[in-house]
């Protein structure tokens, strides 16, 4: 294959299409790395240089006039081939083919210097999954959500965990501060519902958040089942007066939970007086699951709330048997002023470069229903523990590690999009930003979002993750928090853990410690410390 796409030039060969060396010699030995060949990045350019005086010499010493063929025509070809070709022909040599050598020596110093930090990475590992730190994140994550319970927006209790987290990482040894947000401050208030036709059965609901309340008697109507919005706009005359279901299939978060972001609108378009929702998982044992929704402008604002598997479908056969039904519902639903809140940063200054970031994060508020130990307070101790490690080596790299604990992230990335707005002016410094909120369990990957450039930087950084069989890297590194940064060019990361189960829990009262396992977390915590050393100790920031 070699001898198909490449040709000598004296004793070199060189490959047609790249111009990349191949061959140094006609019956030498072929080179067995790159660092044979190109020690340093000097040594590169040396060699650059004398390759293309030989190339230049050797035409201008055999024919002087001829490293164009045919005279003028050949001058004036655009279409010239831009490959090399036999010495004895002497056709068109572009310059830019022998400068893809410097792009190969880039790479090649990239590798060597990421595989550089191969002990270290195993020093980290061992610490967390191994070692004296072993199973501490998941005890921190017991400890906080045990003592504090669940942390809606706005609530006292996200006050109190705000105030509980910048302590434990003060008392820590870190540097931590807080940057004040305002935020969102919805109250569920006392809820209900009952089926009264065709029989009695009492459901178990969960208000959706930023849902008006229904006035204090309540209200009592007819149901109308749907399975999509198609059927609602197909059937929207019936659904005048009435209680609008949607029993939607579960698909996928994405393409089922439109239903939960824009039900209530849809159904109010149609004259529907409130709207009960098929909670958004693929699994239930009669647990109705909760989350944010949001009223288009100009329509008018019904009752919301999601209502469990298992009721939607009972309603739906119901309805296709003809039979009527009938639901009391009472929601006391309310919508306080904006409260006062705060972003929680903790911090490693770097020593070279300590303006330049790169940003660790996870949510402290949550729903208020469970402890929010899944969603996210596994993601906000993993971001808390990965300083950790690196403090406990003695480890301090070239820039600024940055953790931030998010708040108000359930009611849309509230305090995030305003941190984005107050330091979008420094965004050249921000290396890399990453954030876990899909779960701590086992990690299969980190998902990554940046230039083609940036992207092989990153995949020898996971090749020291070796020891912990997690060195693919995937696309689409993702996050509510750090999805202004990704959009302006930051790169960013997040984990692809084991998450099969991650939607049975979402936003319900499963969401406890007893969905987390505490050898999971110092994985994931392992391999967040890992990566954000590598990357804020390297030479360079990632590529944009």
């Amino acid at each position: 294959m070699v001898a198909l796409h490449s040709e000598w030039i004296g004793d070199i060969l060189v490959h047609r299409r790249t111009g990349l060396l191949i061959r140094t010699e006609r019956h030498g030995r072929w080179p067995q790395s790159p660092q044979m060949m190109m020690m340093t990045r000097e040594g590169g350019q040396f060699f650059l240089h004398f390759l293309l005086f030989v190339v230049l010499s050797s035409l201008c010493d055999c024919h002087p006039h001829s490293a164009l063929r045919n005279g003028s025509t050949a001058a004036s070809n655009h279409t010239a081939r831009n490959d090399y070709v036999d010495p004895g022909r002497y056709e068109p040599m572009t310059i830019p083919s022998l400068l893809s050598l410097d792009h190969f020596e880039d790479d090649s110093r990239v590798a060597a210097e990421v595989a550089g930090y191969a002990d270290v990475a195993k020093k980290i590992i061992e610490l967390a999954v191994y070692g004296a730190a072993q199973n501490r994140s998941y005890g921190r994550l017991a400890d906080f959500t045990d003592t504090i319970g669940n942390r809606i927006s706005g609530s006292h209790n996200l006050e109190m965990a705000i105030k509980y987290m910048a302590n434990a990482m003060t008392q820590d040894g870190l540097d931590v501060h807080l940057e004040p947000v305002k935020i969102p401050h919805w109250v569920r208030g006392e809820e209900s519902a009952e089926m009264t036709l065709p029989r009695a059965k009492s459901l178990a609901i969960l208000g959706l958040g930023s849902s008006v309340g229904t006035p204090p008697e309540g209200i009592e109507a007819e149901v109308l089942v749907v399975e999509c919005f198609e059927e609602l706009k197909r059937r929207a005359s019936e659904a005048v007066g009435k209680i609008v279901v949607f029993n939607q299939p579960f698909v996928s978060y994405g393409e089922t939970g439109k239903y939960r972001f824009v039900g209530a609108s849809e159904a109010s378009k149609v004259g529907a007086v409130a709207c009960l929702i098929r909670s958004i998982t693929p699994f239930s044992i009669n647990s109705p699951h909760t989350g944010w929704q949001d009223y288009q402008d100009g329509v008018k604002h019904i009752p919301a709330a999601c209502i469990t598997v298992e009721d939607a479908e009972l309603m739906w056969r119901f309805a296709q048997r003809g039979q009527k039904i009938v639901v009391r519902l009472k929601m006391g639903a309310k919508t306080l002023p904006d409260a006062d809140s705060f972003n929680t940063v903790a911090e490693i200054k770097g020593w070279q470069y300590p303006e330049q970031v790169v940003l660790l994060s996870g949510h402290l508020d949550s729903w208020d229903v469970g402890q929010g130990a899944m969603d996210d307070g596994g993601g906000a101790m993993i971001s808390w523990e990965a300083l950790s490690l690196i403090k406990d080596l003695g480890l301090r790299p070239r820039r600024t590690l940055r953790t931030v604990l998010w708040t108000a992230e359930e009611p849309g990335g509230v305090g995030a999009q305003q941190y984005f707005d107050l330091h979008k002016a420094n965004l050249s410094n921000f290396d890399l930003v990453m954030e876990s909120d899909l779960g701590t369990f086992t990690p299969l990957a980190l998902k990554f979002t940046g230039s083609d450039a940036a992207r092989k930087v990153m995949e020898e950084v996971v090749k020291l993750l070796a020891p912990i069989n997690t060195t693919k890297l995937e696309t689409e590194g993702e996050g509510t928090d750090i999805s202004s940064w990704i959009k302006a060019g930051v790169p960013g990361a997040s984990l692809h853990v084991e998450d099969s189960r991650y939607f049975w829990f979402h936003h319900s009262e499963g969401d406890t410690m007893t969905v987390q396992d505490p050898k999971e977390m110092s994985l994931c915590s392992a391999l967040w410390a890992t990566v954000a050393y590598v990357v804020a100790d390297l030479q360079d920031m990632l590529p944009k």
